[in-house]
C-alpha cells in the first residue's frame, strides 16, 4: 500500500495543486490520509474543499482551525488578553476577521456540517503490524504546543504516553521531525501552506507498507508562493497581510 499524508493546506489550493502533481508524479498512491487545517487562514478555502472530494480512498480528521471555524471558536489572542495588551489588537482583529471569512466560504459551498463533524484523530494497523496513530497536534488534542524541532524529550514523551501507537504522524507546528521517543516513531509532516522557517515548500510524506516491513518518504514541494500573495490581495481577503508573512517566509 502506498499512503499521501498530508496536514496544513490553510485554504491554498496553490499549494495543494503542487503537491498533487508530485503526488501523481511518484506514481501516485493508495490512499490519502489528511491530518487537518484544510480551509483557514488562505485565499481559496473553496477550491481546497473541491479538490479533497475529487481524491479517492480519503480519510480525514480535523485540525484545531478546521474547530475553529466550525465551532465560532478563536486562537490566542483572545478578547481578554486584548484588553490587558492593546498591542495584541492587530493581530486579534486579523485573525477574527480571517476566520469569519473563512466560515463564510465553507457556508456557501455547504461544507460547515463536514468542518464540524470530523473526528479528532486516525487508528490502523499497517500490514507489517505497525499501529499507526495520525492526529493533527498531539495525541489526544488537536491543539496545543504540538510537536517542534529542539523540544526536550522528556516534554516529548510526556504527550505520547499512553497513545498506543507504534507511529505517530502530526502536523500542526508546520515544521518538520523525525524523532524515536521510547517505542514511538514521531514524524512531524511540516505543512502543505504556511510555512513556519525559512524552507518556503510544500512538504507532506509517502508512506509505503508491506507484510513485513514501511517505509517514510518526506517530500519537499515548491510553488509559486507570490501567486498566492497575488490571489490574497485580489480576492480582497481580511488576512492577506498576516498570510502573506508565511508566503514570504517572515514567521
Amino acid at each position: 500500500m502506498r499512503v499521501a499524508i498530508l496536514s496544513d493546506i490553510h485554504g491554498n489550493s496553490i499549494a495543494l495543486d503542487a503537491v498533487l502533481a508530485d503526488i501523481e508524479a511518484q506514481g501516485g498512491v493508495d490512499y490519502f490520509w489528511l491530518l487537518g487545517d484544510y480551509v483557514a487562514l488562505g485565499p481559496d478555502p473553496a477550491g481546497v474543499l473541491a479538490r479533497l472530494d475529487q481524491l479517492p480512498n480519503t480519510t480525514f480528521i480535523r485540525g484545531n482551525t478546521d474547530r475553529y471555524v466550525a465551532h465560532d471558536e478563536r486562537p490566542f489572542p483572545l478578547k481578554d488578553t486584548v484588553l490587558a495588551n492593546p498591542e495584541l489588537l492587530d493581530r486579534y482583529v486579523n485573525l477574527n476577521s480571517g476566520f469569519a471569512w473563512t466560515k463564510g466560504a465553507v457556508t456557501a459551498v455547504n461544507k460547515l456540517n463536514w468542518l464540524s463533524q470530523l473526528p479528532l484523530e486516525y487508528r490502523t494497523t499497517l500490514p507489517d503490524g505497525t499501529c499507526f496513530l495520525g492526529v493533527h497536534a498531539a495525541p489526544g488534542t488537536d491543539d496545543g504546543f504540538g510537536f517542534k524541532p529542539g523540544m526536550d524529550i522528556a516534554q516529548m514523551a510526556d504527550q505520547l504516553a499512553d497513545c498506543s501507537a507504534d507511529l505517530v504522524m502530526v502536523g500542526h507546528t508546520h515544521q518538520c521531525m523525525d524523532e524515536q521517543v521510547g517505542d514511538v516513531h514521531l514524524i512531524n509532516l511540516g505543512s502543505v501552506s504556511n510555512p513556519v522557517g525559512s524552507d518556503l515548500r510544500a512538504k507532506y510524506v509517502i508512506l509505503t507498507a508491506d507484510e513485513t516491513s514501511h517505509t517514510i518518504e518526506p517530500r519537499f514541494v515548491d510553488y509559486d508562493h507570490q501567486a498566492v500573495i497575488s490571489q490574497l490581495e485580489t480576492i480582497g481577503h481580511p488576512s492577506a497581510a498576516f498570510i502573506s508573512q508565511f508566503m514570504r517566509g517572515e514567521m
